[in-house]
């Protein structure tokens, strides 16, 4: 059976590249009916925090990555990796090291040699009677793994064969002076214990898997298949950072994005269906998903993509699905109508007229915000060019259109006809009727279509609206005059 890990360190946030390899990680163990596993590697003690794993399952969550075994933390396994390490040194596939690392960096680079180099070096010039006496006498010392001469070779998923020379891989510490175990030890060890059969990260990771390899080998454990994704680049081809914006999951979370959208995009930032599609949902992404698909090559992680993709599913999703979301970034606003955020029904119509006009949930809230405030405020450009430019003429298309709009029928089409015949009426387009009274109404340059902004309003509203426009333009009137 097909296992699989994800094993962040709760250092931080979770990155959406972390959020990546999560992704495939659990796209292959739903694809094949295996099992995936979330490790919280917490061996850093002094950077990994609580707050942090929290914000990383928070962040799985709500991408919809469920595990099936776990959270499993790396700390609970220490007895295991220092057993494992001390195996090693009674098998005469580690030694002690007990140099000083000052002393020893110094001679390397008077040799030109790697420090671990150097380290074996003093370890194997002395005899056992002297290790036994430093080992008495209480002296401390470091365990580090001895690589053996040659290559380490192993098939990546990704890019096919890895040829490493040994002699270019330190003799890594895999166990402190303190007792503890370091990162590689341990993760080869919890890879064992969890019985991991795939293990897919970023392949920024890939120094270390030689080392990994070469550690499975000595302790003879089953080694796993390795797939090494390429990382996700910002638009100036570096890697992403913060510098080219939000790079945590839970920012975009807060921006309105969904969760089915970034679970999309994500998985498009490095792999292929093997065709031109692009809007996939979960099952399809699952359905399609194989390892030989993942790109070789770095993806930059486009911001407008995104927010066209996110939009896609928006507008894919039930307008009802999206109220309780709507309502939520709404009520941040103050000065609220509470009788229309509480009618779901209400709500659920004016998501549907602009959620095609809407990237994110947040653009859905701003765009319905006219509708719900209790007083308008009023877009500064907007003003200027559909009012104060000619008031008289402003004044005179709102009072005919507030003329007509008391005595038609409060039906989409009857508004429809009747602002239609007034413009014809007055000698002038549709337009120049209809952008004076948006900016009565919404208090801004553009908007749903006015008959739609209309019936969403209710009458009352939207002559309330009017007549308050028209004072507006007539104070302006007088300003200018």
């Amino acid at each position: 059976m097909t296992r699989v890990r994800f094993a962040p360190s709760p250092t931080g946030y979770l990155h959406v590249g972390g959020a990546r390899t999560a992704i495939f990680n659990w796209l292959l163990a739903r694809k094949e009916g295996g099992v995936f596993v979330l490790r919280i590697e917490d061996t850093d003690r002094e950077r990994s925090k609580d707050e942090h794993t929290q914000r990383i399952l928070d962040g799985l969550g709500w991408l919809g990555i469920d595990w099936d075994e776990g959270p499993l933390f790396q700390s609970e396994g220490a007895d295991r990796h220092r057993a494992d390490a001390l195996r090693l040194l009674e098998e005469g596939k580690a030694y002690r090291d007990f140099s000083d690392p000052a002393a020893v960096r110094a001679e390397a680079e008077v040799r030109k040699w790697h420090p671990s180099r150097v380290a074996r070096e003093y370890a194997f010039e002395m005899s056992a009677d002297q290790v036994a006496a430093k080992i008495d006498a209480g002296d401390s010392f470091a365990i580090r793994f001895l690589v053996p001469d040659g290559e380490t070779l192993f098939t990546d998923m990704v890019h096919g064969e890895m040829r490493f020379g040994n002699e270019d891989i330190d003799d890594l510490v895999i166990l402190r002076a303190d007792g503890t175990p370091v990162y590689n030890m341990a993760v080869v060890s919890d890879d064992a214990d969890a019985e991991i059969t795939h293990v897919i990260r970023g392949d920024d990771h890939l120094s270390n898997t030689p080392k990994q390899v070469l550690l499975c080998r000595a302790l003879g454990l089953p080694e796993p298949a390795f797939g090494h994704v390429p990382m996700i680049l910002g638009s100036d081809g570096k890697r992403l950072s913060k510098r080219h914006g939000a790079t945590a999951v839970g920012d975009y979370a807060a921006e309105g994005v969904l969760p089915e959208a970034m679970l999309n995009f994500l998985t498009l930032l490095g792999w292929s269906p093997g065709d031109d599609r692009e809007f996939m949902d979960r099952a399809e992404l699952v359905e399609a998903f194989t390892m030989e698909r993942v790109l070789k090559a770095s993806s930059v992680f486009d911001q407008d993509k995104l927010a066209w993709m996110n939009g896609r599913h928006l507008a894919a999703k039930p307008a009802a699905e999206l109220v309780a979301a709507v309502r939520e970034k709404l009520e941040e606003q103050g000065d609220l109508d509470s009788s229309r955020l509480a009618d779901s029904d209400w709500m659920a119509g004016a998501v549907e007229v602009h959620i095609t006009r809407s990237r994110t949930v947040d653009d859905l809230a701003s765009q319905l915000t006219p509708f719900v405030v209790t007083s308008l405020d009023f877009d500064e450009k907007a003003v200027v060019k559909h009012w104060e430019k000619d008031p008289s003429a402003a004044l005179q298309r709102l009072q005919a259109v507030l003329d007509l709009l008391e005595s038609v029928d409060w039906e989409h089409q009857a508004l429809d006809d009747g602002l239609r015949g007034l413009a014809e009426s007055l000698g002038v387009g549709l337009g120049k009727v209809i952008h004076p009274l948006r900016v009565a109404v919404t208090g801004r340059m553009s908007s749903a279509g006015i008959f739609d902004v209309l019936m969403l309003l209710g009458r009352d509203r939207a002559l309330s609206r009017v007549r308050a426009g028209i004072e507006s333009v007539t104070a302006l009137k007088k300003k200018v005059s």
